[in-house]
């Protein structure tokens, strides 16, 4: 068995906590996973894993050779990766994280154009709101909004977008129309639990002066998507970003209020940790990723 296929298996194992995950990652079986793990430990004279019915964890031998293992493979794929710049193809495998909302609603229409444009190149898409370690967790590339990106890192930007307050017509008439930032404390608020200031929402006058209100949401969600879904169905204020309401906004099924304050712009980036030699299937993600956002659809 080539060893270097016995660590892709090792390492799928770990990096998908399952089995059964790793072996659809591979495009293999459970059976066959588990019957290469199981030779790679007896070859090792040494137990990798500990298994039990619902957890996968590695043991103090086991943490030592993944290190060494991933290691190899991304030397291996480093290497491959050299020799593809050279013939300006690119290939391998990209494990791309990104913030769900964003992820389903922006990012999830472009992957098939990416991989019909590489067909060597293969995709792992992670999303999730928590914030990765791109080195630690083996991750390639994150998509990420923020105020400003991280600074160990190496940031491009793709787009910006602007936080809107709105809410339905419908919550408005029975409830009023704020005319004033404070007017919101007043309201039912839906707001969104992973945002940087919490229930601090943040509106900045024409003179420059920055209004904060302390808000009192009768409702938090994890989900931006889960957020403005609440607003349609009249159930209060939200704050989200305009990517998110373009749509509800342009139907008037959700009206924007406050007009006259300037809410937080945020930029979207793509993260990626610092190289000496940029792979050229990430060099050809992030040119695609700025093309694609050149005009966002939210802006039109």
């Amino acid at each position: 068995m080539d060893r270097f296929q016995e660590m892709k298996v090792f390492v799928a194992v770990v990096d998908n906590g399952s089995f059964v995950r790793a072996a659809e990652a591979l495009n293999s079986s459970k059976a066959a996973v588990s019957r290469l793990l199981a030779d790679l430990e007896r070859r090792l004279g040494a137990r990798l894993l500990n298994r039990t019915t619902r957890t996968l964890s590695l043991t103090d031998d086991g943490k030592m050779f993944y290190a060494r293992c991933t290691e190899l493979l991304n030397a291996l794929e480093e290497a491959e990766s050299e020799l593809n710049t050279r013939t300006g193809e690119a290939a391998g495998h990209l494990r791309v994280t990104a913030p769900v909302t964003f992820g389903n609603n922006l990012l999830a229409p472009l992957w098939g154009d990416f991989l019909a444009q590489h067909p060597k190149v293969s995709l792992d898409v992670n999303l999730s709101d928590r914030t990765a370690d791109l080195v630690e967790e083996g991750l390639d590339l994150a998509v990420r909004i923020s105020r400003s990106p991280h600074p160990v890192f190496i940031a491009r930007k793709l787009a910006t977008t602007r936080m809107v307050l709105c809410a339905s017509p419908e919550y408005l008439a029975r409830h009023g129309t704020p005319l004033h930032p404070q007017e919101i404390v007043a309201h039912e608020v839906v707001s969104y639990t992973y945002w940087s200031s919490r229930d601090e929402w943040e509106f900045k006058r024409a003179d420059g002066v920055v209004e904060t209100v302390k808000t009192r949401p009768r409702m938090h969600a994890n989900s931006g998507d889960t957020c403005v879904a609440a607003a349609l169905k009249h159930h209060g204020i939200v704050m989200q970003p305009d990517f998110l309401l373009y749509e509800a906004l342009r139907s008037g099924a959700l009206v924007r209020l406050l007009p006259e304050y300037e809410a937080v712009e945020l930029g979207i980036y793509a993260v990626y940790a610092s190289r000496r030699q940029l792979p050229l299937k990430l060099r050809y993600m992030i040119d695609f990723l700025v093309e694609s956002f050149q005009a966002p659809v939210w802006r039109d």
